[in-house]
């Protein structure tokens, strides 16, 4: 019975052929993508097999046919005049293979990072991408599937007709409450002013680590060790507090620009701080998260 299994397992593997770490195959795949980041048209044509045709391997499109060499050749003019600081790289840490089939040929797989700025748009091409390049005998490319993440080209799409995202308010219950809870802030009524919050708010400032933020509790100990040093004179808003209904996500925003009047207690140095005050709202109208943006060198 051991012997029966032993065959069983041995037949169930058979050689297809070899993978190349190197090959004349790689350095055609290779050199015409760097061909077709460059614009060179003709370059292109010159790695491409008559019979050539590039598929989009994430369409879901069953009409799709693909494309053809000679609509292939004119995107390359196509992204030469709309793409600025175009490159295609090697992912990092990979490389690309060819696998010389026993019955179906030599295929080239690739790993790279696109990269590149829409100039009409300013839309960022930053993405990786996989790509599958059938190899003839004669080294020309007959075929080409890519496989990328689309989402960005959808959002260079829109970004050619304008459209709005929501609703500005310069008045408004949250603009309100934001104004109030500055003024307790000021007269140092401290359980109103962090009544407008969530107790599980967030609070971040210029200086926050990206992703770092800090508790309720946390941010009433830093205001506690700040009052200590300082004394506050005044909180002043500077034009118009606006306040943002998004469409997108939903989000509830009230942004305040703000002159901070202090007192440094160290020496009585008198300190005006500009800042300027980002804060989330749920639907129940209460802060869920405070960011805010000042220069902490003017309190040193």
């Amino acid at each position: 019975m051991m012997m029966v299994f032993s065959i069983i397992t041995f037949a169930q593997k058979k050689e297809n052929g070899t993978i190349f770490s190197q090959h004349p195959a790689i350095t055609t795949v290779e050199s015409m993508q760097q061909a077709y980041v460059k614009g060179d048209a003709d370059k292109v044509a010159t790695y491409l097999a008559e019979d050539f045709m590039a598929t989009n391997g994430s369409s879901t499109n069953q009409n799709d046919k693909g494309t053809n060499k000679e609509d292939f050749l004119s995107s390359v003019q196509f992204w030469k005049d709309n793409v600025d600081y175009f490159s295609i790289t090697r992912g990092e840490g990979a490389y690309p293979d060819a696998l010389e089939y026993k019955e179906s040929g030599t295929w080239v797989q690739t790993w790279d990072n696109l990269k590149g700025v829409e100039n009409r748009t300013g839309v960022k091409l930053d993405m990786p991408i996989h790509r599958l390049f059938v190899v003839n005998k004669d080294n020309k490319i007959a075929a080409m599937i890519t496989y990328s993440n689309e989402n960005i080209f959808t959002e260079v799409r829109r970004s050619f007709a304008p459209r709005t995202n929501g609703v500005l308010y310069n008045n408004h219950e949250n603009i309100n409450k934001v104004r109030l809870m500055f003024a307790a802030f000021e007269n140092g009524d401290l359980e109103k002013a962090y009544g407008f919050f969530t107790p599980n708010a967030t609070f971040q400032d210029l200086n926050s680590q990206v992703g770092e933020s800090t508790t309720m509790a946390e941010n009433k100990e830093n205001r506690k060790a700040f009052l200590e040093k300082f004394k506050i004179e005044g909180i002043d808003v500077v034009g118009y507090p606006d306040y943002l209904e998004y469409e997108l996500g939903g989000a509830k925003v009230v942004q305040s620009w703000w002159n901070i009047r202090l007192i440094r207690k160290s020496d009585n140095k008198e300190i005006l701080l500009p800042a300027m005050y980002i804060h989330n709202f749920n639907d129940e109208g209460m802060i869920t998260n405070s960011n805010s943006y000042f220069s902490s060198k003017l309190l040193e």
